[in-house]
């Protein structure tokens, strides 16, 4: 879905130009690959909505080419994730995986190496270290140039404990200046749409929430569907399920302390499916350590990244998923396990407040207090028929939102802003 700031937030089917061409679109995302796993490294939701994007967009006629940095010798210079849609790998540092900070003083050798490529009609850039490389070369060739976040610096002074903060010393300013100087802001929420116009100045007028999709095939509930104790072994417990990067930022101290405090009888095994970045190595013996202060060591399974088809399967034996994150632009999590019909706990914190409808779908909290958490965790693991009522509203939301519509949404982006800046789709390379 496409929305301005102004507009409704209602579903409305997009208003997309007919093409006159196929069109050829860069997708930039330097610092991590959409070809990795979710929940390995820095690979995470942005990941998923790149390439279910770029996807979905060569599904409707278009090409389109995702450039991230090499960070392994082994990586080929291309290859075909599905048709229509190239993964390449430019040189810039070394070919070694780098902590996520460290990508800022290789901004300009990879800025170079997107320039010597064959133009594309458009630029979209996902983080501030793809938009400061493709800024200036889509400027360079005359093309637009499309500016998407997915998560933006708060400075140290706020009082978001954990949230997101600047890595390296230029990205504040370079948030900035990319919500200034680029044609079209792409927003996952209006939440973050927000905080593009406020915190960085971003014009309302260039500004666009475009809503994430699920696979919902893929992501889909248990057989029997919506059974609210269908995972439930004979002891009365089974597992409720984070799926996260292992970081600060996602909040998993809280949900080890929560289940901690959910009462011996009903209390749940804890599942984190994920692994931490270069930044943050040590996180897991710190997560070990809480478990075992807290008196769950034998109750947390920390099992690494996922496969989507793996993390799917994760989510069906799930009862609950928890998003207990202290900044999400979208929490593409929380629809994933929608579509997979499971309840979601999620804390009150930027786009989670869109991506779960408190009540219907799952539950939002505002307070961060374990005890809270561990009283509303109890609340739907005993009784069987909130949790089969939350599950069954929350798969019938997940089919409203799809990769198809968001990739739709996109294009309509993409096309108004081609029409605004070159006076139509253009049928030549610039």
């Amino acid at each position: 879905m496409r929305r301005s700031l102004a507009g409704s937030s209602d579903l409305k089917e997009p208003c997309v130009l007919p093409p006159e061409k196929s069109l050829r679109i860069a997708l930039v995302c330097l610092h991590t690959s959409p070809g990795a796993d979710p929940g390995a490294g820095d690979a995470g939701g942005m990941n998923v909505v790149v390439r279910h994007q770029a996807e979905a967009l060569a599904a409707l006629g278009h090409d389109v080419s995702i450039l991230t940095r090499r960070s392994a010798d082994h990586q080929p210079a291309s290859m075909q994730l599905a048709p229509g849609v190239t993964l390449e790998f430019l040189d810039a540092g070394p070919a070694v995986a780098l902590a996520k900070g460290e990508h800022e003083q290789w901004i300009a050798e990879f800025s170079a190496q997107l320039a010597a490529r064959p133009a594309w009609d458009i630029i979209h850039s996902h983080h501030w270290f793809s938009g400061m490389a493709a800024l200036p070369v889509a400027r360079r060739w005359g093309i637009p140039h499309v500016q998407s976040f997915h998560s933006i610096a708060a400075d140290d002074s706020t009082p978001l404990s954990a949230g997101e903060r600047a890595e390296s010393a230029g990205r504040m300013p370079g948030e900035a200046w990319l919500a200034r100087e680029s044609d079209a802001l792409v927003a996952i929420s209006a939440a973050e749409a927000t905080t593009i116009t406020g915190r960085l100045g971003g014009a309302v007028q260039r500004t666009s929430v475009v809503l994430p999709g699920v696979d919902n095939a893929m992501f889909s509930p248990a057989v029997p569907a919506f059974l609210g104790d269908r995972a439930v072994p004979a002891d009365g417990r089974g597992c409720v399920l984070v799926a996260a990067r292992l970081q600060p930022l996602k909040g998993l101290d809280l949900a080890i302390a929560a289940v901690a405090a959910v009462p011996a009888g009903i209390r749940p095994d804890l599942v984190i499916a994920g692994a931490a970045s270069a930044d943050y190595d040590g996180y897991v013996d710190e997560l070990r350590a809480l478990a075992e202060r807290v008196g769950v060591t034998d109750q947390l399974r920390l099992l690494g990244p996922q496969s989507r088809v793996d993390l799917a399967a994760l989510f069906r034996g799930a009862r609950l998923v928890l998003v207990p994150s202290h900044s999400e632009t979208y929490g593409l999590v929380a629809l994933e396990a929608a579509a997979s019909g499971v309840p979601v706990i999620a804390a009150a914190s930027g786009g989670l407040r869109e991506a779960v409808i408190d009540g219907m779908t799952g539950l939002v909290l505002e307070s961060r207090e374990p005890l809270v958490w561990a009283d509303t965790i109890a609340s739907v693991l005993t009784d069987p028929q909130r949790a089969r009522d939350l599950a069954a509203a929350a798969r019938e939301h997940a089919l409203r939102l799809d990769w198809a519509r968001s990739a739709a949404s996109l294009l309509a982006v993409y096309q108004g802003l081609l029409v605004r800046t070159t006076g139509g789709v253009p049928t030549e390379v610039p």
